[in-house]
């Protein structure tokens, strides 16, 4: 697997040559079942000086939740996804997180929500994948629309970290239910993985990437989810694309990061770089040992799954870097490890859809939907 995963890298070589306390809590209590999903949701709160216990106040009507379910194309019926933790605002410059985890593909997706208004982003939502039967289905996003329908949410963005290997993203999906013209944001050196991957894909047409992410950021580019100031990182090395979103003392750090006891990402997708992967780490290692790093996939073995941990805990634990790691030392040990590494399962489907937003790859002349698999054979049959 790990031959395959590393002759779509030699394809994409050759072709490139070629071509404050949660102060608005009782804003969500307004929201149908609100109370009731925060209870078995399981609040974690940040740490903070004050250690006041966050409470929910109030419940919600029948007629509010007919009228937010009404003004959008959830389907009806569908139950909230519940939250493996509710991570409460500490500040009234962080948001509130809820965390939800995708066992099939060990996948973290967030709901992020400014504690001043009901302003929400949401960050790598997952779009379910059988590759056995070939079918797509949407009970996981379907999930979270609901939760955030019954808890009044209002979607402002949907945010990716990078052109995800692993797992097909729901971020089409989630613009297309919760309606009004809600932009799919990501990196702007999406185009070099675009261009990287059209040929092998059979994506060469002009036009196959127009109408597919509203929103290419910036290094360092701002933008505001409510009252909360937003930041865009650049933190390549796991792909060239690569980008986490600091919000207040809350980092989503994609596949740049993981959890200590995991370590780091593979850096052998095309245009990876174990270098920049060193760097990238070591930027988050540097920022203040008290923000949180929310990572965007967890491995955990005899332990619970978890999606984050401060910074502090990552410089004293993480088991491939530290601040004092060298680097040389680590990219010759991140190079060899990816060398015995698989290729991601859903590799070819999640980078076709992934790299047009969420959008699958255009049909044939039948009406059909195809994904394509690269095959290197030295026998000519």
């Amino acid at each position: 697997m790990h031959a395959v995963f590393r002759t779509v890298a030699q394809v994409a070589r050759r072709s490139a040559v070629a071509t404050a306390t949660y102060r608005s809590v009782s804003t969500f209590a307004g929201r149908a079942a609100a109370s009731a999903v925060l209870h078995h949701a399981g609040a974690d709160r940040f740490a903070s000086p004050s250690g006041i216990q966050q409470t929910v106040r109030g419940h919600a009507t029948a007629a509010t939740t007919a009228e937010a379910s009404t003004t959008t194309g959830i389907r009806q019926g569908v139950p909230p996804a519940e939250p493996w933790r509710r991570h409460v605002s500490p500040d009234e410059h962080t948001p509130t997180v809820f965390t939800f985890f995708e066992k099939a593909t060990s996948t973290w997706q967030y709901v992020v929500v400014d504690p001043h208004t009901q302003d929400a982003i949401v960050v790598d939502p997952v779009l379910d994948y059988d590759p056995n039967s070939g079918t797509i289905s949407t009970q996981t996003a379907d999930g979270l629309l609901s939760f955030i329908v019954h808890n009044g949410l209002k979607v402002r963005r949907i945010l990716e970290t990078h052109a995800h290997a692993d797992h097909l993203t729901a971020a089409q999906y989630f613009k297309q239910q919760v309606g009004g013209d809600v932009p799919v944001c990501i990196g702007q050196r999406i185009s070099q993985v675009q261009q990287t991957f059209a040929s092998i894909y059979g994506l060469d047409e002009p036009g196959v990437f127009d109408e597919t992410f509203d929103v290419y950021f910036k290094d360092e580019e701002e933008f505001k989810l409510g009252k909360l100031s937003c930041r865009v990182m650049h933190l390549p090395g796991h792909t060239p694309d690569h980008v986490g979103y600091l919000i207040g003392k809350a980092v989503f750090t994609g596949d740049s990061i993981f959890n200590p006891d995991v370590g780091s990402a593979r850096v052998d997708f095309p245009g990876g770089n174990a270098e920049h992967l060193y760097q990238s780490m070591q930027r988050l290692l540097s920022l203040p040992g008290d923000y949180r790093l929310f990572v965007g996939h967890d491995y955990p073995k005899d332990r619970d799954q978890t999606c984050w941990s401060t910074v502090a805990d990552q410089r004293a634990r993480n088991r491939h870097i530290n601040l004092g790691t060298d680097e040389a030392q680590f990219i010759e040990w991140r190079k060899n490890r990816d060398k015995v590494l698989g290729a991601p399962r859903l590799l070819h489907p999640s980078l076709q859809v992934n790299i047009r937003a969420g959008k699958f790859p255009p049909k044939d002349e039948q009406g059909r939907l195809f994904f394509r698999i690269p095959v290197k054979s030295d026998v000519d049959l």
